[in-house]
């Protein structure tokens, strides 16, 4: 995890670097649009538990919020983003956590603020986010000796008991295009939390994300650079 630090750090601040000796008047585009996605997500749930993996399943949820993506240089710009998103984890028959199959929804508000780099159409991108857990909720299914259950998740210091903030970073990459008038950006994205979001047992969270990005530059560029056409 140290190393996966250092080695995004290092990248960021190369990327800033670069961008930097761009002498050129004009930037990349500066735009904010609605982000309305499905998001694939899972839990590492740590070496200790290594006989999970063969049990688990992605969950699928929903990420609604708005992108803004500042340009700066021809080839840098700075992605801030604020949404909901659905996070959580299914896991099978028999596991050795809930026995029965179980599926837990964890509702979340997150911002990342990514460095982006582009080169022509497309570019790549990466930065820390921070997520606040407003609820969740866990259904366990039922069998011949176990009722179906639905219970709210508890933020309390307890065995079961998950954390409200999570850490983590996003790494991804993008393409701009154009159909018919309309400019889009298609942009994929993973997401790695570095803290645990439980109390007691190991639950990192991990997602993908596939988003199709409307793209329409503003009148004036906050930078006082001009635009791309």
């Amino acid at each position: 995890m140290t190393q996966l630090l250092r080695t995004l750090k290092i990248s960021l601040a190369t990327a800033l670097i670069f961008s930097l000796q761009i002498t050129k008047s004009f930037a990349q585009k500066t735009y904010m649009s609605p982000l309305i996605n499905v998001v694939s997500s899972n839990f590492n749930y740590g070496d200790a538990n290594n006989a999970m993996k063969s049990y688990k399943k992605d969950a699928r949820g929903i990420m609604a919020g708005a992108t803004f993506q500042a340009g700066i240089t021809p080839v840098f710009s700075v992605v801030a983003e604020t949404y909901f998103v659905m996070k959580g984890a299914t896991l099978k028959t028999d596991n050795p956590l809930t026995v029965n199959k179980s599926t837990l929804r964890l509702y979340n508000v997150e911002i990342p603020v990514l460095a982006r780099v582009h080169i022509n159409r497309f570019y790549m991108n990466a930065g820390p986010y921070v997520s606040y857990t407003i609820g969740g909720r866990i259904k366990t299914e039922s069998s011949e000796t176990i009722p179906e259950k639905s219970t709210a998740i508890s933020f309390s210091n307890v065995t079961d008991g998950f954390k409200r903030w999570e850490l983590g970073v996003q790494a991804g990459a993008g393409y701009n295009f154009r159909i018919k008038k309309r400019a889009l950006a298609l942009d994929l994205r993973y997401g790695y939390g570095l803290t645990n979001v439980s109390q007691n047992a190991e639950r990192y969270n991990r997602t993908f994300t596939m988003s199709i990005i409307a793209v329409k530059p503003w009148k004036t560029n906050p930078f006082g650079r001009k635009r791309n056409s």
